[in-house]
């Protein structure tokens, strides 16, 4: 798979670090690359493109992509104005037989997919509730950049990782999707929220924030039959899942801890699913990425000011 990458921020280091011998050239008008513009690469030197650019860039690179027959990752997430884009997009990837996906390497952490078994296996029973909170602390970073300190903020940027998280694991029904509370502690866009939403009949809080002064990512999930307890991500720290079998009618729980050591595993897990797609000639579609544009165009009706 011959695969550029365009955009040479964090994300685009990381990608081509995976990427091996895949890669072929690195695109970046600001930063160190082979090339200033995807335009100069000659159409017959790649297959795929992986897009690590800003929100205001992603379109017109995914068009012109999709326009000229290449497979394509995009960094998360795929937020535009009207639904009406997203459709065409589909549309043409179609047409053009090219394999799309929008990447969200949360979804591969071992933890967060122990939780998914578990859910799968109906172990839990019913479901009640599931709160997760997701902190960094990158609100300075945040404030000195030109690009990232407007709109929606961390709601968009954490929240979206944790928004798809509940897709991963819950489904697709998203319903009551309301903000609880925005705060902006030091950045003109947001930096802390509280958000609450339903799916299949669970409650859900999601809390993030970019003013943790050490990154913190918790989950804790009640059901019927037991609860289950997410701590930390591989990418910061040893992590746990943990798994406790209700007794009843009350007493300790049977409790299972399975532990991760650091190290993140999550880029080359989904650059691996990415190329398993276009082996198998999934096409894949948008319904993700429809369903995340139109919980976040709710949120974006809130007053950030």
């Amino acid at each position: 798979m011959r695969t550029i990458v365009v955009g040479m921020g964090v994300q685009g280091k990381k990608r081509k670090k995976y990427l091996g011998k895949d890669f072929i050239f690195s695109v970046d008008k600001f930063k160190k690359a082979d090339y200033k513009s995807i335009l100069d690469i000659p159409l017959t030197a790649y297959d795929t493109a992986f897009l690590c650019v800003p929100e205001n860039q992603k379109i017109k690179l995914i068009q012109y992509c999709i326009k000229n027959k290449k497979n394509i990752l995009v960094e998360k997430p795929l937020l535009v104005k009207s639904s009406k884009i997203l459709v065409n997009l589909e549309k043409e990837a179609k047409k053009n037989k090219i394999t799309f996906y929008t990447a969200y390497n949360h979804r591969f952490e071992p933890n967060i997919l122990k939780l998914k078994n578990l859910i799968e296996k109906k172990v839990l029973g019913k479901i009640y509730k599931c709160k997760i909170f997701y902190g960094n602390g990158t609100s300075y970073l945040v404030k000195k950049s030109k690009w990232r300190d407007k709109g929606s903020g961390v709601i968009t940027d954490i929240g979206s990782h944790m928004l798809d998280l509940c897709l991963f694991w819950f489904g697709n029904k998203v319903k009551r999707l309301k903000v609880v509370e925005i705060n902006k502690f030091e950045n003109k866009a947001p930096d802390h929220a509280i958000i609450s939403l339903e799916i299949n009949k669970i409650k859900i809080e999601l809390e993030m924030t970019l003013c943790m002064w050490k990154n913190t990512f918790t989950c804790d999930l009640l059901a019927s039959k037991g609860s289950a307890h997410l701590d930390s991500l591989s990418k910061w720290s040893k992590n746990t899942f943990i798994y406790r079998k209700r007794k009843l009618p009350s007493g300790r729980p049977i409790e299972k801890i399975i532990t991760f050591k650091k190290g993140d595993p999550t880029w080359n897990s989904e650059y691996l699913f990415f190329k398993s797609l276009i082996k198998k000639n999934k096409k894949n579609n948008f319904k993700r990425d429809l369903i995340l544009n139109r919980e976040f165009t709710k949120i974006k009706k809130y007053n950030f000011s």
